[in-house]
């Protein structure tokens, strides 16, 4: 019988040795906010970056700028992810312009204000294109390449709830949990496809962290976190082979916090 340490040395030799440096990924919505930040974490681990953007040009500017400076390749590319023929061009110039795409990061994100009195038909489709059909056309076209991949999905933690005071938003990113489990069987095995749940890690824009910890208490562990904490959990799964079809929830408990009774 083999000895297990001998085993969980040859794992972790084995694990050491992976690198993300040198692959190249695109980051939707890249531009600011968590985007940024995943977009810098990546940069730091030697990945090459497609920095999508729809209306924030300066801010990609300005972040190709810094990547750069890291010793890394990095292309802004512009485009209107509620619209699905940019979205299929933007995954058409980011293969053309970096030559393959080894790593998706579906983060684009659109937040509007709406109940389900008041929702539009025009609305919720912007949703569901910028948070649902987006991410299929771009994992479509990074599985057309044949070749090993990750993908991952950004998603909310308040899809574990009834968020009634965002319903367009609400539905599109519980559709885009539904879709990362579905492309997991879909694309398996040569792609993996999980899913980050941020919590309390960035204020609204207008609001400062003051907003966050007001709302503290609301999971188990009392705190808010911070964009590398996602950064973190994103760069575990990149690094994992034997993970797919799973959501990591990075938000302090929020999704347990009715499950205590006492």
């Amino acid at each position: 019988m083999e000895d297990l340490s001998q085993v969980t040395q040859t794992w972790t030799n084995k694990s050491s040795a992976r690198t993300l440096a040198g692959k190249t990924a695109i980051v939707t919505g890249g531009a600011r906010r968590l985007g940024r930040q995943i977009a810098l974490g990546l940069a730091r681990e030697g990945v090459n970056l497609i920095i999508h953007y729809c209306h924030s040009a300066t801010q990609a500017t300005e972040l190709a700028g810094q990547v750069q400076q890291m010793g890394v390749k990095v292309w802004p590319i512009q485009a209107d992810l509620s619209d699905p023929v940019q979205a299929d061009g933007l995954a058409s110039k980011a293969i053309e312009t970096a030559g393959a795409i080894d790593i998706l990061i579906n983060n684009a994100s659109y937040w509007p204000q709406d109940t389900i009195w008041d929702m539009t038909a025009k609305q919720l489709q912007t949703c569901m294109d910028v948070h649902v059909m987006a991410p299929i056309i771009l994992a479509k076209a990074l599985a057309r390449q044949e070749r090993a991949g990750h993908i991952i999905n950004i998603l909310d933690t308040r899809i574990t709830d009834y968020d009634r005071r965002h319903i367009s938003y609400h539905l599109a990113k519980r559709t885009l949990l539904a879709v990362t489990r579905i492309l997991a069987l879909e694309l398996a095995p040569r792609i993996a496809v999980n899913a980050i749940a941020p919590g309390l890690i960035l204020p609204p824009d207008g609001h400062g962290p003051e907003y966050l910890a007001k709302l503290a208490d609301t999971n188990p562990m009392n705190r808010y976190g911070d964009p590398q904490d996602v950064v973190d959990a994103l760069l575990f799964l990149l690094n994992s082979r034997f993970i797919t079809g799973q959501v990591i929830y990075v938000d302090g408990g929020f999704h347990m916090r009715h499950q205590l009774y006492v």
